[in-house]
């Protein structure tokens, strides 16, 4: 099971019970705003939308603010102009690191990154110097107490999806970018509750880390998100259970 599928499912875990519910909103606000300034404010013809909907409902965010953001972005209400950057490098042991941001301000946004690189023993690297590492996927998880494996497997994988794997309690399922609305219909169909559907950056390969390497790279990556303007962060680790337990 690769690192990131492990740091995705810890992070459903958190964004669940997360106490900082007013930072995770104004992110998900933010996603929203730009998804429908990009493609739209309808749903049905917007799939960045959808999954951006999908992903502010699943963790209980009123309607009022999705509908407050998406209107936003369709300059419907006034609103901030963001712009979308991609900030790449490494953690401690060469980890590999993207930080996805939206942000009014990409001067103040980059200079805060690059801190917390340096201070978490990590260094920011060039566009390009990492990215290839890893591929845009579509990522669904389902508590392995909603759905029998068999059945499950059969049902994702003609509906396009490209692997399913287990971990710990949730399978999860990888598709294909354009296949991720389909195969999450297609549980949806067949009445198999859905904990998270997103698009996501899955990792190649995976450098296995231990002790205080372990906590050092999985403080530098909570940092990073804690940041305001960072959305996702992505990267090719994989810990013990009891570093992200603990």
């Amino acid at each position: 099971m690769s690192g990131h599928n492990k740091w995705a499912s810890i992070k459903h875990k958190k964004a669940a019970t997360d106490s900082k519910r007013g930072k995770l909103f104004s992110k998900l606000s933010r996603e929203l705003t730009v998804s429908a300034k990009a493609g739209g404010g309808d749903p049905s013809g917007n799939p960045g939308l959808r999954v951006a909907i999908n992903k502010a409902k699943s963790v209980n965010m009123p309607a009022d603010n999705i509908e407050r953001a998406i209107k936003k972005g369709t300059g419907e209400l006034p609103g901030v102009t963001y712009e979308e950057i991609a900030y790449e490098g490494y953690g401690p042991k060469g980890v590999a690191i993207i930080v996805e941001v939206l942000t009014d301000n990409k001067n103040r946004t980059g200079a805060e990154i690059r801190n917390t690189f340096s201070k978490k023993g990590g260094n920011m690297a060039g566009p390009g110097s990492v990215n290839w590492i890893f591929a845009k996927k579509g990522f669904i998880m389902v508590k392995t107490d909603n759905a029998d494996e068999d059945n499950l497997m059969s049902i994702a994988l003609d509906a396009g999806a490209e692997d399913m794997q287990i971990e710990e309690f949730m399978y999860e399922i990888t598709t294909p970018i354009a296949d991720l609305e389909r195969v999450k219909e297609a549980l949806e169909k067949a009445n198999i509750e859905i904990e998270s559907a997103e698009l996501t950056m899955i990792p190649s390969s995976t450098i296995k880390l231990e002790g205080s390497d372990a906590k050092q790279v999985l403080g530098l990556v909570e940092l990073l998100e804690d940041n305001d303007d960072v959305q996702n962060v992505y990267a090719n680790f994989d810990i013990p259970d009891d570093v992200l337990e603990g």
